[in-house]
């Protein structure tokens, strides 16, 4: 029972896409079992994650071989939260963008082929959140390529086209040096399994090992994650697709990446094993600093928002570089509210999008007065990326800041509040564009209905970030679990060498 709870976030998925491919199915049937599947996936990860939080780390032994001969899967704290958050995100884009809104799906085949990419990208996103080894972590996110790459041009737009291919493009050459380094390391251990590398590197005390290979598979997942320099694609894609799949995009890919980063830079390629992260801290500033000027510059809604993410992304990896239980515990709770916030945005900047006809915040106006409904969707989760207290991304910030005066970090600190304060700056511009002045006499609005389904996606999210926020306490306590697990790996270690499940 416990096997097939661990593997459960990769049959569901698995066996959607399969039925999404059957010929000639309706599209009103693909979208009752795209949305059927992707409750059961979160019910599924809700289960996985309640069992990990009251028995600990999960693993799946394939086959019945032992590691490190054999595929393991790991269900611990941080994937669980991960497997969790994701699958809530889609099931929300699903609701949002089903037959209905700004982002209605293809009508005919092409609607059910849509379905299936999606549940395409959800196998990969959480094949690498459960995998114990480095190649299947490699495969993961081929899967994952493969479908986000059709999902961002299916429409056949020319304006798709230069964006998809840079983005394609980039992560090809991504994981060709992720192989690079892999083969490095196969090559001189032997294995590929995350925690037998972690034991025989502890044990061979080579740094020069761990530096080159490490630094491959760093820029790797960097380029994945959208650091700097590797960060341009982003801006030049995300925008481009439908808002239901950017917002999809937005919340999960890149922090893919940043799960990446996190596992395999607190468990193989440490300090204890050689490895510095000096170089991560100062690509982490330059990431938050590069990502808020160009939003603060742009003026196309969800370029502007596309922007932020690479801003928060260095956040992010600004704390994995900061090490430490409490940096950890941030940037895990950071993650988690991030999903949340950035879905959301891009959500709104869907909605206000489709009813404008245009991205151009410049030609928004008048939707404080004319959408009071539209307007909290948007204050809430703007508030949060803002820092704005209680919000939820105060406190992934406040502690951020913590672990920085903790490790005398002092110029992060600076960055950190210079960029937020330029972040808060972006949301304001937003609501004074879109929401707050009087709408644009100039630029006449289409009649577009965006129906009741796209307000129940955004006040769900929005209902997640605050319980993100006023219930953050116990959200922060699973964070700082899943750290403490980060910062100690003897117990995943333990798990998938030693033991098996439940």
């Amino acid at each position: 029972m416990i096997d097939l709870l661990v593997i459960s976030p990769i049959l569901v998925p698995l066996l959607t896409l399969i039925v999404c491919l059957i010929p000639r199915i309706s599209a009103k049937t693909s979208d009752a079992i795209s949305l059927t599947s992707a409750g059961v996936l979160l019910a599924c990860v809700s289960w996985l994650l309640i069992t990990v939080v009251s028995h600990g780390t999960l693993t799946l032994r394939a086959g019945g071989w032992a590691p490190p001969f054999g595929i393991v899967l790991v269900a611990d704290t941080l994937s669980a939260l991960m497997l969790w958050i994701s699958a809530f995100v889609a099931f929300v884009v699903l609701i949002y963008g089903v037959r209905s809104g700004p982002d209605a799906l293809s009508p005919g085949h092409l609607h059910v082929l849509i379905h299936g990419l999606i549940h395409g990208l959800m196998l990969g996103v959480n094949g690498s959140f459960l995998t114990g080894d480095l190649f299947n972590l490699y495969v993961w996110f081929e899967v994952m390529l493969i479908s986000s790459f059709i999902l961002m041009v299916r429409e056949g737009h020319h304006s798709q086209l230069p964006g998809g291919l840079t983005y394609v493009l980039l992560n090809l050459l991504a994981s060709a040096l992720f192989l690079s380094g892999a083969g490095l390391i196969y090559g001189k251990l032997g294995t590929l399994n995350l925690a037998d590398m972690a034991a025989k590197l502890g044990a061979l005390q080579d740094p020069d090992l761990v530096n080159t290979s490490g630094a491959l598979i760093f820029v790797a997942f960097a380029a994945k994650a959208a650091l700097f320099p590797f960060h341009f694609w982003l801006p030049a894609s995300y925008h481009r697709a439908a808002p239901a799949i950017s917002a999809l995009f937005a919340g999960l890919l890149t922090k893919v990446g940043v799960y990446a980063l996190l596992r395999l830079f607190t468990l193989v390629f440490t300090p204890a094993n050689g490895f510095s992260t000096t170089l991560i801290l100062y690509l982490s500033m330059a990431t938050m600093i590069l990502g808020v000027l160009g939003a603060v510059a742009q003026y196309h809604i969800r370029r502007l928002l596309a922007f932020h993410i690479i801003s928060q992304i260095g956040y992010m990896t600004a704390g994995l570089a900061l090490g430490g239980e409490l940096a950890l515990t941030a940037v895990i709770f950071y993650v988690l509210h991030h999903i949340a916030v950035k879905s959301t945005l891009f959500l709104v900047g869907g909605v206000l999008e489709a009813r404008t006809g245009s991205p151009d915040i410049r030609h928004h106006g008048g939707f404080y007065q004319s959408s009071p409904l539209l307007a909290l969707c948007f204050l809430i989760p703007a508030f949060s990326l803002g820092g704005i207290p209680p919000l939820s991304g105060f406190w992934a910030k406040l502690n951020l800041l913590q672990a920085g005066i903790e490790t005398g970090r002092w110029l992060f600190i600076a960055t950190a509040l210079i960029v937020g304060i330029l972040t808060l700056f972006s949301m304001i511009k937003i609501w004074n564009e879109s929401f707050w002045k009087a709408p644009a006499s100039d630029h006449p609005r289409p009649a577009t209905n965006t129906g009741g389904r796209p307000f129940l996606a955004m006040l769900s999210l929005c209902g997640l970030t605050l319980v993100f926020s006023l219930g953050g306490a116990f959200v922060f306590r699973l964070a700082q679990r899943a750290a403490g697990e980060l910062a100690d790996p003897s117990g995943y270690l333990d798990a998938v060498l030693k033991g098996g499940t439940l």
